[in-house]
């Protein structure tokens, strides 16, 4: 909003010498570090009424496992209010729609992700919250078939329209639908003439790769959301890797030297991820260890499907899969543990699934098994940065 008005009212700034003052919000940088700020500053502020709100509608956790040391452990969380997530979202929205151009075509995306994701994560929340009140007769929030319904729906709409937006720059290749892979050079080295060995996915093949990161990150994002600061604290560490990766991906000079697709037109997504990082940073002042919030659905499904439109824009959907990889162990270890147990007749590979759990009936505290997994979650952000100057 802020961006549009500025940019409706610069000649009149010009001519009135008044254009220096603001001729800085020109610069999606700039805009992109302010976002995160505001973003920050918006958990921040908001946190301590939103909480205690939650807490006056008895929206509390009441999770329960078919592991009774599991549940007496976590007895003393069974009151702490959940769907935090709406500090989450509420502050990606509002930092978005007052710093980003939203006449931009993947700025009206990324809040059509944050909407529909947000919304499916709190009817989820909701749902559990009316089967607290109501009695062990209700729902225990949506099944597991309908979220994967609107994640995939969203993911097919999402991918229709992004492939058929494509590349802005119709004299160039279209980057927009390369396959990029790591270790692979986009450009010949010490010229802009693009690789003519890379391969461009189909319109079938983009739209399944846009469902399954917008679903699957969506899911890993949720599943591994179990421990004070877990979740929050790793989606900061990736959300920093995909902010890098998108300020990378819209500058020519910085694509073309370290050989990656050159995507001008998102350089305004920098501004979605900086609000991101900044609402994972703020929603953890009040998330860490005790918390008194959860995210909840509601913040669990649009940080991962945020984080997987973004990929997938970006053309990064391996680097980021690589920085997203404590993730993906926590999604992992359930189907590992689902499939064996069904197959085996009642066996399980680990203590209980998600992986967190498994380590925390090993012994392991939960403070330790959060800052353990933050550390791998910021190696593997060092690896997946690294990488992009092999090749």
């Amino acid at each position: 909003m802020l961006y549009v008005l500025l940019d409706i009212l610069r000649s009149w700034l010009v001519e009135n010498n008044l254009y220096r003052f603001v001729m800085v919000f020109d610069q999606s940088t700039f805009r992109a570090f302010a976002s995160a700020l505001l973003s920050f500053g918006i958990v921040l502020a908001a946190g301590r009424p939103v909480v205690r709100w939650l807490a006056a509608k008895k929206i509390g956790d009441a999770a329960k496992f078919d592991v009774a040391a599991l549940d007496r452990a976590l007895a003393s969380k069974a009151n702490t209010p959940t769907m935090g997530g709406i500090l989450i979202a509420g502050a990606i929205g509002v930092s978005t729609l007052l710093l980003a151009d939203f006449r931009d075509f993947y700025i009206q995306m990324a809040l059509i992700v944050l909407v529909w994701t947000a919304v499916l994560g709190g009817a989820d929340d909701w749902l559990k919250l009316t089967n607290t009140s109501r009695g062990p007769g209700a729902r225990q929030g949506l099944y597991s078939w309908e979220k994967l319904v609107f994640q995939l729906g969203l993911g097919l709409l999402i991918g229709w329209f992004a492939y058929n937006h494509g590349d802005a720059r119709p004299e160039a290749p279209d980057l927009a639908h390369v396959l990029n892979l790591p270790f692979q050079r986009t450009y010949e080295p010490g010229a802009a003439d693009v690789n003519p060995s890379l391969f461009y996915l189909s319109r079938g093949a983009f739209v399944v790769m846009t469902m399954l990161m917008i679903t699957g990150l969506s899911n890993a994002v949720n599943i591994t959301d179990g421990m004070d600061g877990l979740a929050t604290g790793i989606c900061t560490f990736v959300g920093a890797g995909v902010f890098i990766l998108t300020l990378i991906a819209g500058r020519e000079l910085f694509a073309q030297y370290l050989l990656v697709p050159f995507l001008p037109f998102t350089s305004e997504l920098a501004i979605v991820v900086g609000a991101l990082v900044g609402a994972c940073l703020g929603f953890l002042w009040w998330n860490c260890s005790p918390a008194i919030v959860f995210m909840g659905d509601t913040g669990s499904l649009c940080l991962g499907g945020m984080l997987g439109f973004i990929a997938v824009v970006i053309r990064q959907e391996a680097l980021v899969l690589l920085m997203s990889g404590v993730l993906l162990l926590e999604i992992g270890s359930v189907a590992l543990q689902v499939g064996y147990f069904k197959a085996s007749g009642g066996k399980r590979i680990f203590r209980c699934a998600p992986y967190h759990w498994h380590l925390h009936l090993g012994g392991w505290t939960e403070q330790k098994i959060v800052v353990r997994l933050w550390i791998i979650s910021l190696v593997l952000l060092a690896i997946g940065l690294a990488s992009l100057k092999l090749r």
